[in-house]
């Protein structure tokens, strides 16, 4: 491993790798594969009297659809702790203790955002009254959990989107 490391480093210098955190890194390396949102639906256990048909979840998953590729991936980083989606796809997530589907439980208030546990690969959603609330309150969970990065004019830029 340290060989390997090493020669990593004759490639790509430590100094320029240290203004990124890991997860930055897996996103720079890898890219984002295509979310199928409709494998990651199928593969969704519940929690606390949600279920596939509650109208919470058909809120949560139309907000899903309606985020585009790379924010569907910080979703997928934000409970589950990686962007990337297992090779035969969600039937195969896996957590701390092996294999783990990903879950959704009842959980909080309107007023709360959406918290998430990435050794169990859950989120925890509450109980909102509408589809917008749900859908504002789930991107700025996503968005306020650290730093992003974007590529504007071949420029790699680090920006920070929440500190509290």
């Amino acid at each position: 491993m340290k060989s390997f490391i090493a020669g990593f480093h004759d490639v790509i210098p430590i100094s320029k790798l240290a203004v990124f955190d890991e997860n930055e890194i897996e996103y720079l390396m890898c890219g984002i594969t295509q979310i199928d949102v409709d494998d990651w639906a199928q593969y969704t256990e519940f929690k606390g009297g949600y279920s596939s048909s509650h109208h919470v979840i058909v809120w949560f998953w139309k907000a899903v659809r309606s985020f585009d590729n790379e924010f569907r991936a910080r979703l997928l980083q934000f409970v589950t702790g990686t962007s990337r989606v297992p090779m035969n796809g969600f039937r195969e997530l896996q957590g701390s203790n092996g294999a783990q589907r990903f879950c959704i439980e009842k959980w909080g208030t309107n007023q709360d955002l959406p918290r998430a546990h990435t050794c169990f690969n859950r989120i925890d959603l509450p109980l909102y009254s509408d589809y917008h609330t749900l859908r504002e309150k789930l991107r700025v969970a996503v968005e306020c959990t650290g730093g992003s990065i974007s590529i504007k004019r071949d420029k790699l830029e680090r920006r920070i989107l929440c500190w509290n």
